[in-house]
This record gives C-alpha cells, structure tokens and sequence, in this order.
C-alpha cells in the first residue's frame, strides 16, 4: 500500500542517507532541491519589491545551504516529518532570505549616508534557519484550527514574515486592526492548545532579523546552477 503521507518515501531515504552522511548524498540533496531554493528566492524578493540580480539569488542560496549543513544538518534533524520536506525547506528558505534582504538593505542605506562602519549583525545564539524551526510544523497545524482572514493573517505574518502594511494589501484587512486580528488568533490558538494539553509553540514574525554564524570553511557551498551545483561531503 503506498504511503500517502506529505513526507514521501524518496524523500525519506534522501533525509536518512543526508543524516548518515552516505557517499554523494548531499550532492543528491542539492540536486533535488536547489531549483525550489531558487524559486522560493525569487519569489520572496519579488514579494518584498526587492530588485536582486543573478548573482544575489547564488549567494543567498549558498546561505541557505549553509545553514542547513550547519551543526551536523541540525536543521535537517529537527525535521518532524509532518509536512513534506519541500515545505520544510520553503519556509526555512524564505525566512533566510528575508533576513538577508534586510540585512543588504541597512548596508545600502548606510553607504548612501556615508557612514565608515557598516551595521553589525544582531546577535542571536541560533541560525535563522534553527529558530523556531522546531515549531514550524506545530504551528502549521493549529492554523488549521483558523479559518478566514485571521488564518491567513497568521499565516502572512508568522510564516511568511510579511510586515502589517503587506498583509493589509493582501487580505484588505485594515492594517491598524492587523495587531488586533493576530492578538484574537493567538488567543483561540491557546485555548485550543490548552484543550488538547499540549503546549503551544513560541510564534516568531520571520522577517525579523538574526545573526547566521558561520560554520566551518570545509562546509561552504557555493552554487552555481540549480541541479548542477558541487557541495563538499
């Protein structure tokens, strides 16, 4: 009988072998899933009016790489395979890239005022990647427990980073009762947590920005093409 669960069995036995460190599996990784790393780029930039060039999707993707190689995949082991591994790493790409366009923003703004130090990074203990990713999948699950413009006003802000003035655009919802939507939807999202007696997951707006260490130089990636890229095992 053939699983029909969103984590499907190749995926399943792409993740294990990526987690075994198995000969050419990350190779297979990247091959799998850099043309949706690309996409999901492009499309968050177009989403946030950011102009980014050939060149600054590559480096954002190696970004992305880059955390999810880091700490031994520990953005992979955190998977809980409640959604399709597809959607885990939209949602991870989107939110790295949020950051990084936020990050190249202030810089540009700081050369235009001609400041000599560019903006340090925020200080953070997590990779964007790793934080709250471990509450990705249990939040996707209670917005299913929302429906209307409050799940989708959820949905924008918490998973998809979109400032208030994005998501009035988006739903017409006035954006000065956005603050108020997401304050009644949090409410019954707790309610309907404490009914079931687990524990409601810390909601994090993916747009705000955090420091992304570096992990070692024999993990940088750097790629080139999508499906032809040569990540180091």
């Amino acid at each position: 009988m053939e699983d029909d669960t969103p984590f499907t069995a190749v995926d399943r036995d792409l993740l294990k072998r990526c987690l075994n460190r198995d000969p050419g599996s990350w190779n297979d990784f990247v091959d799998r899933f850099l043309s949706l790393i690309y996409h999901t780029i492009g499309y968050t930039a177009h989403l946030r009016s950011a102009r980014v060039g050939p060149e600054d999707v590559e480096d954002i993707a190696a970004e992305v790489l880059l955390q999810i190689v880091a700490n031994n995949f520990k953005v992979l082991r955190e998977f809980r395979k409640q959604s399709s591994l597809a959607t885990y790493l939209t949602v991870i790409t989107r939110r790295i890239c949020i950051h990084e366009l936020v990050r190249r923003q202030k810089v540009k703004e700081a050369i235009r005022r001609g400041e000599s130090r560019l903006p340090e990074p925020e200080p953070d203990d997590a990779p964007v990647a790793q934080k709250g990713m471990e509450s990705l999948e249990e939040v996707e699950k209670l917005l299913k427990r929302l429906s209307g413009p409050e799940r989708e006003v959820v949905r924008l802000y918490y998973l998809e980073g979109r400032t208030y003035e994005e998501i009035s655009t988006e739903t017409d919802v006035p954006v000065n009762t956005i603050g108020a939507v997401l304050s009644r939807a949090r409410k019954k999202l707790r309610a309907s947590v404490a009914a079931s007696g687990t524990e409601l997951p810390a909601l994090v707006n993916s747009s705000k920005p955090a420091a992304a260490p570096k992990p070692p130089p024999s993990a940088i990636i750097k790629p080139n093409k999508p499906g032809k890229a040569k990540p180091r095992e």
